[in-house]
C-alpha cells in the first residue's frame, strides 16, 4: 500500500480512515498498538457543513493521532478528477481539525468490501449500507499491517 504522510504526521495512536466518495464517505477506526481496524460509519454527503459537523463529533469521540484519506486512482495508479477532490477533502480535514493527515491508495477497496460482505452472507441492503465503511476498514487495515511490518 502506498501512503503519503505530511512531515508533521504522528501515526502512533488511534487512526480514523475515510473512504472518500461523492455521495458517501466510509469511516473506519483503528489503533496502531493493536493493528486492528473496524468499520465505523458511512456519512452521507448531503451538505458540507453537516458532514464536517459529523466528522467533528467523530474526531472529538476518538481523539485520532492521524486521519487517513483514501486516494482514488485509475487501476494503473494514475490520478483522475476524484484524486484531486480526495486530496482537497484531506486538506480540509487537516485545516479544520489540526490533526495530521496521510493519504493512502484505495484502489479496489470497494470491490473487496463488497466481496467480503457477499461472502459473509450479508443481504443486498446490508451490503449497500456497509460497503463504504468496510472499504475504509480494508484501507486502514492495510495501513496498519504495513506499519507493523516495517
Amino acid at each position: 500500500m502506498t501512503v503519503e504522510r505530511s512531515a508533521s504526521a504522528a501515526p502512533a495512536g488511534t487512526v480514523l480512515a475515510f473512504d472518500y466518495g461523492t455521495q458517501r464517505i466510509g469511516v473506519a477506526v483503528g489503533e496502531t498498538a493493536t493493528a486492528v481496524a473496524h468499520p465505523l460509519v458511512t456519512l452521507a454527503r448531503r451538505q458540507a457543513n453537516a458532514l464536517f459537523e459529523r466528522i467533528a463529533a467523530l474526531v472529538s469521540e476518538w481523539h485520532p493521532a492521524l486521519l487517513l484519506v483514501g486516494l482514488p486512482t485509475h487501476a494503473d495508479g494514475t490520478p483522475h478528477a476524484m484524486t484531486a477532490r480526495a486530496r482537497r477533502f484531506g486538506e480540509e480535514l487537516r485545516r479544520r481539525f489540526a490533526v495530521p493527515v496521510a493519504f493512502a491508495d484505495e484502489r479496489f477497496t470497494t470491490r473487496n468490501a463488497l466481496s467480503a460482505l457477499r461472502e459473509s452472507g450479508a443481504s443486498p441492503r446490508a451490503r449497500a449500507d456497509a460497503r463504504d465503511s468496510v472499504a475504509a476498514q480494508i484501507m486502514l487495515q492495510a495501513y496498519l499491517d504495513d506499519r507493523h511490518a516495517a
